[in-house]
């Protein structure tokens, strides 16, 4: 096809806007709606390849399920003279690899922001049980607005069945931002995902790739052996938590990632949140946006292959040896008890002890709409002052929507009569009250008064001696989100 050329009888080609391995992106223009779109079109020497034409045709049927602000909208598909072609929104703007070769790195808030925007599209697609498998700068397009949309699903998986093709011979990704469990061939999820996306959030506020090598085989070879670099050792004036989030969504093992794409944005909020903090006059910051205390930055897993130093044989001090095995005993009975892990109220010591407490229920009352980040549940009562489950934001607070409150459920395993609830909170400064009851699902009683939770906050509980098994953390007023990072009991 050449400039001039009507495709399907209304598209004239304008203009080129990029090529690529198997296929040209043009600028045309629909003559029925009389609109500018884009135009791909499968390259002809790939026309005969049916893998080549049902991973171009598949790229259609992805995107044709997803309708969102943060993903480039299809509008047409079809095949002339022998082409395949899908007709797609023009983005008026640049991809952020453009952007990263005309500016070099990024300020930090503009760079989360662009990754935010694009984890909310990739939440869409795996949402819709859809993996993109190739995110990297080149996919996401940010318009002169400064909205960023993922594009090119050419490779997208789904995960509700084996529709993807693979091309015999190839690594389906591209080396810079290959996680690793595609680097050795392994299936991707959401995960991949994610690992792709703080590769890319590292170029933005670095400017350069995580791991640079002569080769695609050496750069997915460090993908899988190195640790993660740390953002802020390139670039001092990043936060700690902004250096957490970017070490953790790039961990090398998928169960050290957020477990959700929907945690990794709740994450990147909070990042947000404190470049907004730390950008505002003197006075004028937000208390809300202030973290607890920097989140400390996650050691690299050990991976497989991986040893200790070698070490010479020497002699083992047996009666030595038998003290420290007393001490250990000793030590982690108290460590147990300090965390929770031991029980002494359960397995029939005196009470007043700290109780093992589990988040297992969001709750949203019927004005709601059911939800309230469930999947960010865990975080609530993982012992992990750093991480955290937090409301939906509200504009203009609980009462703007007409809400009573919102808040998430405990579990103490039996029933018990707790006196005490402890929070530790990264956004100090809402409102919440504790309630007990029989079940999961209510009827709850109040247990204790309302107070302004602050960075941690006991509650007095008073359940006149009866036991509950369930505990409700009921948040009445909030100015526009709560995190509770994490809950203790005793």
């Amino acid at each position: 096809m050449e400039i001039g050329d009507v495709v399907a009888g209304r598209y004239a080609l304008e203009d080129v806007l990029g090529r690529g391995g198997m296929a040209t992106v043009y600028r045309a223009h629909d003559r029925v709606l009389e609109r500018d779109v884009a135009l791909k079109v499968l390259d002809q020497r790939l026309a005969g390849d049916p893998d080549y034409v049902e991973r171009f045709r598949r790229e259609a049927r992805a995107i044709a399920k997803l309708s969102h602000p943060n993903i480039v909208t299809i509008i047409d598909r079809g095949q002339v003279d022998g082409c395949e072609f899908i007709v797609f929104e023009l983005v008026r703007g640049a991809n952020v690899k453009e952007l990263l070769r005309a500016r070099g790195p990024l300020p930090v808030g503009e760079a989360l922001a662009i990754v935010h925007q694009a984890a909310r599209g990739l939440a869409a697609a795996h949402g819709a049980g859809i993996v993109h498998r190739d995110v990297k700068p080149q996919n996401v397009l940010v318009d002169d607005d400064g909205v960023a949309k993922v594009t090119d699903f050419g490779i997208a998986r789904s995960l509700a069945s084996d529709e993807a093709v693979t091309l015999t011979g190839t690594i389906l990704g591209t080396g810079d931002y290959l996680s690793p469990e595609q680097a050795v061939g392994h299936p991707a999820d959401e995960r991949s995902d994610q690992y792709s996306l703080g590769a890319l959030l590292y170029e933005l506020l670095t400017g350069e790739v995580p791991y640079a090598a002569d080769s695609m085989l050496a750069v997915a070879v460090r993908h899988v052996n190195d640790p993660v670099p740390s953002v802020r050792e390139r670039r001092r004036d990043l936060s700690p938590r902004v250096d957490a989030l970017v070490a953790r969504a790039m961990a090398k093992r998928r169960e050290d990632r957020f477990p959700t794409m929907d945690a990794l944005i709740a994450a990147l909020e909070a990042c947000m949140a404190d470049e907004r903090a730390r950008a505002a006059p003197d006075g004028e910051a937000t208390r809300i946006l202030a973290p607890a205390r920097p989140e400390a930055i996650p050691r690299p897993p050990r991976m497989p292959g991986d040893r200790a130093p070698a070490r010479s044989p020497k002699r083992v001090p047996w009666a030595l040896v038998a003290g420290l095995a007393v001490l250990t005993l000793g030590a982690g009975a108290v460590w147990a008890l300090a965390t929770g892990r031991f029980d002494p109220a359960e397995n029939g010591g005196p009470g007043g002890r700290p109780v093992r407490l589990v988040a297992v229920a969001d709750y949203d009352p019927p004005r709601g709409d059911g939800v309230e980040h469930p999947e960010l549940l865990p975080a609530a009562t993982d012992r992990d002052p750093t991480t955290y489950w937090r409301t939906e934001t509200y504009d203009g607070g609980l009462d703007a929507v007409g809400k009573a409150g919102v808040g998430l459920v405990l579990d103490t395993r039996r029933p018990r009569a707790l006196d005490e609830l402890t929070i530790v909170s990264g956004t100090p400064g809402f409102t919440a009250i504790v309630r007990a009851g029989d079940s999961v699902d209510g009827e709850f009683v109040e247990v204790s008064a309302g107070e302004e939770v602050g960075e941690r906050t006991t509650f007095d509980l008073d359940t006149g001696g009866r036991r509950y098994r369930y505990y409700l953390v009921w948040i009445t007023r909030l100015d526009e989100v709560a995190h509770v990072n994490e809950i203790t009991g005793r």
